[in-house]
């Protein structure tokens, strides 16, 4: 949808990426874990630690990455999207900024080149983010943006897969059209 919109509306789209993201989320509820190899309190060998912030590999990370990641996109006055609750939206005037979230991955493009210079500072100031650009991959899609037009093309995606299952060196080769009236000729030999 929001690739559609840009063509559209004429705008590029930008994508950045979060560092750790699911470092940045904070935990509701106590928890806690062992006393990680290598870091034993030799005083307290049976003590746990108690975690203020989310780690990789909790199941719980995610959610609590995109709760803070939402609830601060809300704070600056961005709209979540009705039907794609991953798209935040961002009115001024007659100008607009629209940022899709996919885990730790932000696409996002405005009518105005200021609105996500904005945007990328804001981002920046609260969360350790890379600018990667303008959007050219993302999910499996090769992305070619023009000034009129958006391309997509999942040929590198293919060819992982190709790879993957050890099938890179298979050639495709042409097999003729059986007509229908050669297949009557054969059933009759049978």
């Amino acid at each position: 949808m929001l690739l559609a919109f840009a063509c559209m509306s004429g705008f590029k789209l930008f994508q950045m990426d979060v560092k750790s993201a699911f470092l940045n989320g904070y935990i509701n509820e106590e928890m806690y874990v062992d006393q990680p190899r290598g870091f034993e309190d030799h005083q307290y060998p049976n003590h746990v630690f108690k975690l203020k912030k989310a780690l990789y590999g909790l199941k719980q990370a995610p959610r609590q990455w995109y709760e803070r990641l939402s609830n601060f996109l809300l704070s600056h006055g961005y709209e979540r999207g009705m039907i794609e609750k991953t798209l935040f939206i961002k009115k001024s005037n007659s100008e607009i900024i629209l940022v899709q979230i996919y885990v730790d991955d932000i696409i996002f493009g405005a009518t105005q080149d200021s609105l996500c210079e904005r945007f990328v500072a804001t981002m920046k100031g609260e969360f350790g983010m890379s600018m990667m650009g303008e959007l050219s991959f993302f999910l499996g899609l090769q992305v070619k943006q023009t000034k009129d037009e958006i391309f997509l093309c999942q040929s590198k995606y293919c060819k992982e897969i190709l790879k993957k299952f050890e099938m890179r060196y298979v050639f495709v080769q042409n097999i003729k059209q059986i007509r229908r009236s050669h297949t009557s000729k054969l059933q009759r030999e049978f």
